[in-house]
């Protein structure tokens, strides 16, 4: 399976299955969806002149050649003999080095890989279901959860730990994020469970990354100098401009809250030296122009930028509706320009969804395990319950278990164990699959009622920013080259 597109002038050719990404000339892009008939037909490829034979064959049949407006051909479609030999050439030389039109080796062991031992090794610590803040999209009810407000005891935080420990098997490395609500709202509980983890790594051979997600209200020195010891990695919640931050993320009184958080967030930034850290924003309907307010948070020296689309049902006034997305499309292309652009000046930033690992490959786990929620990744509310995870919370029909007893609904564990890309029908002709492993169970289930389902929108963003950052790849790439002569 290959995905062929055609971006900022690039002629890019991804081979899904081993993830091996291809920038090729227009003959050879022309050429490529050729070999793919010829496969099909049982065709001997190895004869390369009688393959080049069909090829000339194909192309010379073809009415109008294409219909893409970025590729440059002859009036008549038509490439020279040596050109079209040079492409056959190229594209026979990556097929068979297993780097085009591969096979898909790991699906066969999905089966087996279902009936693995559940080993946990991050819990989402729900540490207080409350909130400073009445931000008009939350999914957690300003905190509330479908359910009450309330803050997490030191003793339930410390039964779950123990839980991750007992339920880690040999893991070292294990994940516990500071979640609310707002949990600066608890901050000496965080502290203390800090404390707690920390007591407990020698013994167990394990190692505590704590991460901290805050709106910044509460940020002061104390609170960043603890978490600058403490914190593996701090994510800030901010939208961008003032008008759109104020808009969607006021105080329950009304007031905005952008110039109460942004110089914490500066300092936050500076003091962890632009590394380690997340302003992490939402886009809405309100703002389908937010390349401005990636712009504005990289122009206030923001150095480490997400900023998501948000995800809600079409009966709110901000959600995004299918008639939006060709304008979202377009404005991805314009911030992977500006992106590029800023990064040959010398004033790049890092924007989460354009970071992929194309050296790596998609990860060969996350094909298997998606996102792991509900077997390896599970939240935990403020009186102890588990659920799959953050946007499961309050959903009685996810409740898996509590720090009492365990995961006593190993039936739903069981479920979520299936939950990938080769469960989802959607996903079998799907080139970014392996990018986002099947995206998220949560918006599948909220949009399709079924964690194998999909969400439809979703998907076709995340295709956008997949192609947009292979394309930066590109662009990056080539600039380094120039550097080099």
């Amino acid at each position: 399976m290959i995905h062929q597109y055609v971006s900022n002038g690039y002629h890019i050719v991804l081979d899904v299955n081993s993830g091996c990404v291809h920038v090729v000339d227009e003959t050879a892009y022309r050429v490529i969806p050729i070999m793919e008939e010829a496969l099909a037909q049982n065709m001997n490829i190895d004869d390369k002149e009688a393959f080049a034979a069909y090829v000339s064959e194909r192309l010379s049949k073809e009415n109008d050649k294409t219909s893409d407006e970025d590729m440059a051909v002859d009036d008549n479609g038509t490439v020279s003999a040596e050109e079209l030999q040079e492409a056959v050439d190229e594209i026979l030389e990556l097929y068979q080095a297993g780097m085009l039109y591969t096979e898909d080796v790991y699906e066969k062991y999905i089966g087996e890989f279902k009936n693995r031992q559940t080993v946990v090794k991050a819990l989402c610590l729900h540490i207080a279901h409350d909130c400073n803040l009445a931000c008009k999209y939350c999914f957690a009810e300003e905190g509330e959860y479908h359910g009450r407000r309330a803050l997490m005891s030191y003793e339930v935080g410390r039964k779950a730990l123990d839980f991750l420990v007992a339920n880690s098997g040999s893991r070292v490395n294990l994940e516990v994020d500071f979640f609310g609500g707002e949990p600066l709202m608890n901050w000496q509980v965080v502290k203390d469970l800090v404390a707690y983890g920390r007591s407990l790594e020698s013994a167990h051979n394990k190692k505590f990354r704590f991460t901290l997600t805050t709106n910044g209200v509460l940020l002061d020195d104390e609170v960043l100098e603890f978490a600058n010891k403490e914190m593996a990695n701090i994510v800030l919640s901010i939208d961008g401009r003032k008008e759109i931050h104020d808009l969607m993320r006021p105080h329950r009184g009304g007031q905005g809250s952008y110039d109460e958080v942004v110089p914490k967030y500066k300092k936050v930034a500076e003091s962890r030296n632009q590394m380690n850290y997340y302003v992490r924003g939402t886009f809405t309907r309100n703002n389908l122009d937010f390349t401005k307010d990636v712009k504005h948070l990289a122009d206030e020296g923001f150095e480490q930028i997400s900023v998501e689309p948000v995800v809600a049902a079409d009966t709110e006034d901000y959600a995004l509706r299918e008639e939006d997305v060709p304008v979202i499309l377009a404005e991805y292309d314009k911030l992977a320009l500006e992106y590029i652009r800023r990064k040959k000046e010398g004033k790049g930033f890092n924007f989460f969804h354009f970071m992929i690992d194309l050296e790596g490959g998609p990860c060969v786990a996350k094909r298997l395990s998606g996102c792991g929620s509900g077997t390896e990744y599970l939240a935990v509310t403020p009186w102890g319950d588990f659920y799959p995870c953050h946007q499961f919370v309050g959903q009685e029909e996810f409740l898996m278990g509590n720090v009492n007893e365990g995961i006593t609904r190993t039936d739903i564990r069981d479920t979520f164990k299936t939950c990938n890309v080769y469960a989802k029908d959607k996903c079998k002709d799907c080139f970014a699959k392996f990018y986002c492993s099947g995206g998220c169970a949560a918006n599948a289930y909220h949009f399709s009622g079924n964690i194998n389902g999909s969400y439809d929108l979703g998907c076709e963003l995340q295709r956008k920013r997949v192609e947009c950052a292979i394309m930066i790849k590109a662009a990056l790439a080539d600039e380094e080259k120039e550097r080099a002569l």
